[in-house]
């Protein structure tokens, strides 16, 4: 038997009753009836819609659950996925596993601090590009690995990460991966 679930009403946040993505957060929250074990589902819901888990959007969420802000915030900061601050236009993760590390990824990432001015786990002040690093992407036959914008691109460089993200930024979208053009250029990989 279904219980009906009554949930008293809090005032919301004026910049997030005003945002249309709020709506989604809303329904979330009503169809798991705004049961705390429902945490993990309407955070990831809140990051899909905003990009990012607000201070505003947490408080709203312990408030809602009936829970203390602490655990919401202990859960948004102890999985991966969330994030705290807003992502940038374009993303580039470093993977600084063991295979990744031995091959230089660790130098790929100081390039890209040193060239972008942001560091990692950051966003750059315009706003146009997060960096972020990651244990193992699990694609170790090709290391090191950056994965642009979603692209995976593997066996890449300092220099060839580099131009690679401004290539990003500049043009609005990922480059052709760098193993395809390292490996037509030493005759393979393509047809002549």
């Amino acid at each position: 038997m279904r219980s009906h679930v009554s949930q008293t009403t809090v005032d919301i946040p004026p910049a997030l009753a005003s945002d249309p993505r709020f709506p989604a957060v809303a329904r979330t929250l009503k169809r798991y009836q705004y049961r705390a074990d429902a945490l993990i589902e309407v955070l990831h819901v809140a990051q899909e819609a905003f990009g990012y888990l607000s201070d505003d959007m947490m408080e709203f969420v312990a408030c809602q659950l009936k829970i203390p802000y602490s655990r919401v915030y202990g859960v948004a900061t102890f999985y991966h996925f969330f994030t705290l601050e807003p992502k940038g236009e374009h993303n580039c993760v470093v993977c600084t596993g063991t295979a990744c590390y031995v091959k230089r990824s660790a130098e790929i990432v100081s390039r890209l601090e040193h060239d972008f001015e942001v560091k990692a786990g950051k966003t750059t002040t315009d706003g146009k590009l997060t960096l972020s690093t990651v244990r193992c992407l699990g694609t170790c036959g090709q290391a090191p690995v950056v994965v642009l914008d979603g692209e995976t691109v593997g066996r890449s460089t300092p220099d060839a990460a580099s131009a690679a993200v401004r290539v990003m930024i500049e043009s609005g979208k990922a480059p052709v991966a760098m193993e395809d053009r390292s490996r037509r250029r030493r005759g393979r990989g393509s047809a002549p």
